[in-house]
């Protein structure tokens, strides 16, 4: 029995780490329906691995399998391609904003198809977190109006965040319904992949690959530790504790993904973005308090 302790620490430290490691994909000249499907098909495989070894069956109602496809398209087509797509019109500082909106997103959902109240101080923490990703990001923040499609990366950014908070509420509504959450996740994500494939080839940019060791490598772990590990995690903590609190790794993987670019990036430490760590930090302490 995994504690709840790492059923948030899990995937959010994983999470934070993923922010730089993408970027061995995105230098590799593979179009990025590429990369996202290599991703979540590895990822969907080792599921049906993991499946198998807890003696989970994979044969799951005909029924669900709409459902399911439905989710890799939304959760794990749509999502990461708008993410990518948004990045190339508005700084990854406000997409980090945009996704901490997932707190409310997920709170509403959580209330009107699961019955999972809120607290009002929960809301009021919960901002308080959002505010300080915006004091970390704001220098780039407030460089956006410069760009002269900042309105469609704001766009595709809030469309993510629409996915995201779907998806969810599809596998949660999956699992509630008593069909094993590594199962789902597998044919998922699986089915995620064959859309993204099948995408590819309609639009004509075709099937490639990069054989180098930083691209092998960093799929490697966006695949076994970005979607296997970390989803799975997630999603236990989200049956646990409903998915506003879930969401919570939000707030807190930009201050740790930070950190990590300090680190191997050279991104430079400010006072506003410490005062901003600070923040979010206390407001995830008042936020799981019981």
């Amino acid at each position: 029995m995994i504690s709840a302790r790492w059923l948030f620490w899990g995937p959010t430290l994983i999470w934070a780490s993923t922010w730089h490691v993408i970027l061995y994909q995105l230098d590799s000249g593979v179009p990025v329906l590429n990369s996202v499907a290599w991703r979540f098909a590895l990822a969907a495989v080792l599921l049906g691995v993991l499946a198998r070894w807890q003696q989970a069956s994979l044969r799951l109602p005909l029924s669900a399998h709409g459902w399911m496809l439905a989710t890799g398209i939304v959760q794990y087509s749509g999502n990461y391609l708008s993410v990518y797509e948004a990045e190339r019109h508005i700084p990854s500082g406000l997409v980090a904003v945009l996704f901490c909106l997932m707190v409310y997103g997920n709170a509403l959902s959580g209330q009107l198809f699961f019955g999972q109240r809120v607290t009002r101080r929960f809301l009021a923490a919960a901002s308080g977190g959002v505010l300080g990703v915006v004091l970390i990001f704001w220098p780039e923040i407030a460089a956006t109006g410069a760009r002269p499609t900042a309105a469609l990366g704001l766009g595709l950014g809030l469309l993510a965040v629409v996915a995201a908070c779907v998806g969810n509420v599809l596998t949660l509504t999956l699992t509630r319904r008593g069909l094993p959450l590594v199962p789902v996740l597998a044919w998922s994500m699986g089915y995620g992949a064959a859309f993204l494939v099948t995408l590819s080839l309609a639009s004509g940019e075709g099937l490639h690959f990069d054989a180098r060791a930083p691209y092998v490598l960093s799929l490697l772990y966006l695949a076994v530790a970005g979607s296997v590990i970390a989803f799975v995690l997630y999603f236990k903590l989200a049956q646990a504790q409903g998915p506003a609190r879930a969401a919570l790794t939000g707030v807190v993987i930009p201050v740790i993904a930070l950190v990590i670019s300090a680190l191997f990036e050279g991104w430079q430490v400010t006072p506003l973005a410490v005062s901003g760590m600070a923040l979010c930090l206390a407001s995830l302490f008042a936020a799981s308090r019981p």
